[in-house]
């Protein structure tokens, strides 16, 4: 399991360090604009249309839905 997760272990620190430098800030981001989610979760479809156009991801030309 530890070699696992090693690398989240690193990227903790790196990011704790450059905070403590004043390198980097880290902000609290609302749920409803952690884009990420449109990758892991089944999301409203207005949400889901905002997050697609803020990646820049065209609608399809034809429906993808099931008949």
């Amino acid at each position: 399991q530890h070699q696992r997760t090693k690398h989240i272990e690193m990227d903790i620190h790196f990011v704790r360090e450059k905070v403590a430098r004043g390198q980097a800030r880290v902000l609290h981001v609302p749920s409803r604009l952690q884009i990420a989610d449109i990758f892991t979760k089944g999301l409203p479809h207005i949400l889901f249309d905002d997050f697609r156009i803020s990646l820049n991801v065209r609608e399809p030309p034809a429906s993808t839905a099931g008949v």
